[in-house]
């Protein structure tokens, strides 16, 4: 008996990339010894500015780009020289390439059809990928019936259909709005959890992979620059680039004047000090760049008596509203620029405006050091 989408999700493929490159002509390498493992059911994003390798890798795991070197595997099967329709795997790009002549439910059956698989069936299996993305009462509508969204789910749907080993998605929101495509995120997240889905991302937003993504790989210049769980890699970046990508970070160039007890104590060029619990292995003498979130500081009046942690002052230079927080420019000692998101009631009765001096407070534990 053929199973059902429905089914309980048994363990998702394991994807292996082992020192994959891909070169064009005498140029330097579109991926550069690219090596990872995705475990069965895990949702991998690789995240990278535009032309970092991230989709090049993609299209090769697709079998739309040979490689120029290196090995993938699926299960731990060689799918190098595996044709594309040979790899049963779920494809979803930004283009949805619906076919304009079909309606919802033959688009969706069409690689069912193409595989063999009876009409009666693949039309029941369509309906049954229609309901889990939510458009069970739309099988026979055409597709330019559909707004953006629901095409984008037609698009899913006919991705999961034939329960493929792997699903690969390149870009897959970046035409929809801001609301909706954070709507998608949590539910295309639910849905490769709820059907067991070995799932590789493609994407240049920070905040969409630490959504979806139980392990990133940050990439740049064809090479991995970290990869590891989302929270890991947000929280301990490896290098200055993974903490400016992900999310935000102010940067200040700093010493390590020592490290006691787990604890660092670093001094910025303008002889300010701060301390770091942040586990690290920078060695005392070290130049660094001390990394801060914007969301780890809190501001304070100057005269404030409840001051625990680093701390420096700066002067406002602008400070914008935006809903419920405040982004505050501050200039410090020794030219350096901080960007803070405070909560505007952690203000209190006091907004800052430019030309006052603010005190910005943050704890060791938000104190982020990396190499310079």
């Amino acid at each position: 008996m053929t199973p059902t989408l429905t089914d309980p999700p048994s363990r998702g493929a394991t994807l292996q990339i082992d020192q994959v490159s891909r070169t064009y002509g005498s140029g330097p390498p579109a991926v550069d010894g690219v090596s990872l493992q995705v475990g069965g059911g895990q949702i991998l994003a690789l995240l990278g500015p535009s032309g970092c390798g991230k989709t090049t890798t993609l299209r090769m795991i697709a079998g739309l780009v040979a490689p120029s070197a290196g090995d993938i595997r699926i299960d731990g099967q060689s799918i190098t020289k595996l044709p594309t329709h040979q790899r049963n795997l779920g494809m979803l790009f930004q283009n949805y390439a619906l076919f304009p002549h079909l309606n919802v439910r033959d688009n969706v059956a069409f690689g069912l059809g193409m595989r063999g698989v009876a009409k009666d069936e693949a039309m029941a299996r369509s309906d049954e990928a229609l309901k889990l993305v939510q458009l069970g009462g739309y099988a026979e509508r055409m597709p330019a019936a559909l707004s953006g969204g629901q095409q984008q789910r037609v698009a899913l749907a006919r991705a999961i259909v034939y329960q493929p080993r792997l699903l690969l998605l390149d870009e897959p929101f970046g035409a929809l709005d801001k609301k909706l495509r954070e709507t998608m995120q949590i539910e295309l997240r639910q849905l490769c959890n709820q059907l067991g889905l070995t799932t590789v991302l493609v994407t240049h937003d920070q905040e969409e992979a630490l959504v979806l993504a139980d392990q990133i790989a940050v990439m740049r210049g064809g090479r991995i620059e970290q990869v590891g769980p989302a929270r890991t890699v947000y929280e301990r970046p490896g290098n200055a680039f993974v903490a400016g990508f992900i999310g935000t970070s102010n940067f200040v160039p700093a010493t390590v004047a020592s490290v006691e007890n787990g604890v660092a104590t670093l001094r910025t060029a303008a002889g300010v000090e701060w301390t770091s619990t942040v586990p690290t292995a920078i060695a005392v003498g070290s130049q660094v760049q001390v990394a801060i979130r914007p969301e780890s500081i809190r501001l304070v009046p100057t005269d404030s008596t409840h001051t625990h942690g680093n701390h420096v002052n700066g002067i406002v230079t602008q400070s914008v509203f935006v809903g419920q927080y405040l982004s505050v420019w501050l200039k410090l000692p020794g030219d350096a620029h901080f960007v803070c998101t405070v909560p505007v009631e952690a203000t209190g009765t006091q907004t800052p405006q430019p030309g006052e001096t603010w005190q910005a407070v943050w704890s060791p534990e938000r104190t982020l050091v990396v190499p310079a």
